[in-house]
Order: structure tokens, then C-alpha cells, then sequence
């Protein structure tokens, strides 16, 4: 089975989100003459590009769009393994009432919290959502290396718990 690259970014931000694309979606990073260039000068064959692994970016910028986002990833047989969650996002439901209706849908889901105020303590945001190893926070403004780690270990793990032993 292959992993599961399914991302969800739900923040009332469109720069996050942006964010988010620039750090998690492939790039190209050799052209053809650089390309060229280099054989040319070290006699080696090297690929026309390199790129680095992607992930299929979805967004939401309230907590209501993003839960239907998850629901229709479900009905579709898609589902998301990843959603990082802004915890503040006017006038709607905020992040921690978000996460707890996505789990409802999604209970598999790994959840990073994305935020840069402490409107609720670790504590707190447990005591709302339980204990469980399917969720974290990052601290905004995040490092880009950060993320990059969290989506390709959540992603793994997520697959890693959702794969169905094959039929015999």
C-alpha cells in the first residue's frame, strides 16, 4: 500500500495556506541546461529534474468547511490522513471544537494544531479532546523543516494504521 499524502490545511489565513504549498508540494530542482552543464563537465548522466516528495494539499478557512471537507473525502473513499488546524478562526467554530467534530468523521485523522497564542493551555486542550496520540501542536511562525518532518512521520503513521492485510 502506498502512503496516504492527503493533507488538509484548515486556517482563516490564505498566506498560511500558501505557506503550507510552498513547503509540502514538489519542485522542480535542476533544468536542462544546468543539466546539460554538468555532464559536460564531470563526464556523469544526471536526471533532466529532481523532485522532492509532494503532497496532495487541500484547504478550508473555517472550521465548518473543513469538517465537510473531511466528510466528503470520506463518502469518496479518499480520506485525509493529515489535517493541521489553526486554532483561531473568526467568527466560526475555533480549532479545538474543529478537531473534536472532525473525529467524529475521521477518528484515524492525525491533527497537528497550528497556532502562535495560547488561547488554551496543553492541559486544557487535552482535557477537551483526550488523550491521543494523534495529535500535536507547532508553534507559529513554524520552520518550514518542521513541517516537512510532521507531514511525511504523520502521513506514515497514518498509513501504517489503516492498512488492510491483504485477502488470501
Amino acid at each position: 500500500m502506498s502512503t496516504n499524502r492527503r493533507i488538509l490545511i484548515i486556517d482563516d489565513n490564505r498566506s498560511i495556506h500558501e505557506d503550507f504549498r510552498k513547503i509540502l508540494t514538489p519542485t522542480q530542482v535542476l533544468n536542462a541546461e544546468l543539466t546539460a552543464f554538468e555532464d559536460q563537465l564531470f563526464g556523469a548522466s544526471t536526471p533532466a529534474t529532481t523532485q522532492q516528495d509532494g503532497f496532495e494539499i487541500s484547504s478550508a478557512f473555517q472550521g465548518r468547511e473543513g469538517v465537510d471537507a473531511i466528510q466528503q473525502a470520506e463518502t469518496d473513499g479518499r480520506p485525509f490522513a493529515v489535517a493541521f488546524v489553526d486554532v483561531r478562526m473568526p467568527p466560526g467554530w475555533d480549532g479545538v471544537e474543529t478537531i473534536s467534530r472532525i473525529w467524529q468523521l475521521a477518528p484515524n485523522l492525525q491533527v497537528v494544531i497550528c497556532t502562535a497564542y495560547s488561547d488554551y493551555s496543553w492541559e486544557q486542550i487535552v482535557e477537551k479532546l483526550g488523550h491521543s496520540d494523534r495529535l500535536l501542536l507547532l508553534r507559529k511562525p513554524f520552520d518550514p523543516v518542521e513541517v516537512l518532518q510532521l507531514a511525511k512521520s504523520l502521513t506514515e503513521k497514518w498509513t501504517e494504521q489503516n492498512e488492510v492485510p491483504p485477502r488470501h
